[in-house]
């Protein structure tokens, strides 16, 4: 018999062999289990159950040993800033936060403060916040006057309830902050004062020939235009009028503080949260009135990690049409940037991630207006050589024909408090 017979068959082998041969006693002999004595069971149990003693204590005494890793660092300003720790020692102030023509970003910001909105509210009553909170109209008119401590706006003036409630707040706060862009210089809001025909051709636009409006209004007898009043049988409804302007909230009531951005940063929050806190709490002074929190004397090309070569303009481009340099002024790489006439304190955080500074903290104390001041930035760039003083207007005008929004560019958030102000028509007559 083979080997493999013998190993696949040896139960069979075993039934046809009667004959006591050698291979088959020498094959059960093999298949035997070893003797094993209780004495040596009982060692082998102790010796595997000191081995992981030992594994147990040495990982243990590893993990005590190991340093800890540090814990990351915050990279949210308002951690330098504690808890506040609940209510003041004279009770809580009153707190009103209303958004008028804005989009509701700075609303948003405001939620920046992360947990510390909880302490917030151990700190003040918010007694307006029309997208937490609900306070109305008729309860901030029943208090007292300057009855609330602070109040937050943000927003432009566009209509006629931005007026009244920018002047309501005014009245019964102690405190008023112009906060964002939009409250502070107009914003994106105010480029409605370039439509030559005012409110009446903005509303026309709006509800009779843009795209989703018009197949509606062709199936009407006459354009369907919201009214600002109408008599119903439960009385007189009214929606707010629209004003041909729109304004900054300093051109309409007196404000104490102003913070820009689109929308501010954790920073100024900071700022303005610790400036209330120690007047809350420890009835420490207040900033000067009219500082705008949150700003340096600097501009934001002073705060830019770019590189600046003062390259000549030739042609300017957008920054997805480019492949841009991470470490040279966009500027000079035919961006368009504001960096040189907007004021500092952001942080230069949009020309880090290769985005252009749009403006929107506003101009410096030395710019009177940031459009004109950034043109002449830009213009200085112009290709005008040694050898060669002069920029012909043709190859200015082909330039300048390369930039696709001028007004977009240069006031998109500033329209508001620009020499500009709005656009006008002229009639006959030269009125």
């Amino acid at each position: 018999m083979g080997f493999f017979d013998r190993l696949f068959n040896r139960d069979k082998h075993k039934d046809e062999c009667d004959c006591g041969c050698k291979e088959h006693e020498k094959k059960v002999v093999d298949v035997k289990e070893p003797v094993v004595t209780k004495e040596a069971k009982a060692e082998a149990k102790a010796a595997k159950a000191e081995a992981k003693a030992e594994a147990k204590a040495a990982k243990a005494e590893a993990k005590a040993t190991k340093a800890e890793p540090a814990p990351a660092e915050s990279t949210n300003p308002l951690d330098a800033y504690p808890l506040l720790p609940g209510a003041p020692p004279g009770g809580k102030i009153k707190l009103a936060i209303y958004w008028a023509a804005g989009c509701g970003g700075c609303d948003v910001s405001l939620l920046d403060t992360d947990e510390r909105i909880l302490t917030i509210g151990d700190m003040a009553d918010i007694v307006m916040w029309p997208i937490a909170a609900d306070g109305k109209e008729k309860d901030i008119a029943a208090m007292k006057d300057q009855e609330i401590t602070v109040s937050i706006i943000n927003g432009a003036v566009r209509n006629t309830e931005n007026e009244h409630m920018a002047k309501l707040l005014r009245q019964k706060s102690l405190l008023v902050v112009s906060y964002g862009t939009c409250a502070c210089f107009g914003g994106s809001p105010s480029l409605a004062n370039l439509i030559p025909g005012g409110k009446e051709e903005l509303l026309d636009y709006v509800y009779t020939k843009c795209g989703s409006m018009k197949d509606f209004q062709d199936k009407q007898s006459k354009p369907v235009i919201p009214q600002t009043s109408v008599m119903t049988a439960d009385g007189e409804i009214t929606i707010p009028m629209l004003y041909d302007v729109v304004k900054s909230l300093d051109q309409v009531i007196d404000v104490d503080y102003s913070i820009p951005g689109c929308p501010p940063t954790q920073e100024s929050i900071r700022h303005l949260l610790a400036a209330v806190a120690a007047f809350a709490y420890k009835g420490e002074a207040l900033p000067p009135k009219g500082t705008m929190i949150g700003v340096t004397t600097k501009t934001l090309c002073e705060e830019c990690h770019r590189k600046k070569e003062m390259r000549r303009i030739t042609k300017i481009v957008e920054p997805h049409e480019i492949d841009v340099d991470p470490e040279l002024c966009l500027m000079d790489q035919g961006i368009l940037c504001l960096g040189p006439a907007t004021v500092g304190g952001c942080g230069a955080k949009c020309t880090k991630v290769a985005q252009p500074c749009r403006g929107c903290y506003g101009p410096t104390k030395a710019v009177t207006e940031l459009g004109s001041s950034i043109f002449t930035a830009i213009a200085s760039l112009f290709p005008i050589l040694e050898n060669d003083p002069t920029c012909g207007e043709d190859e200015i005008i082909d330039i300048m024909s390369t930039v696709r929004d001028p007004l977009g560019y240069f006031y998109a958030f500033s329209m508001s408090k620009s020499l500009i102000k709005r656009s006008v028509v002229e009639k006959k007559g030269g009125q």
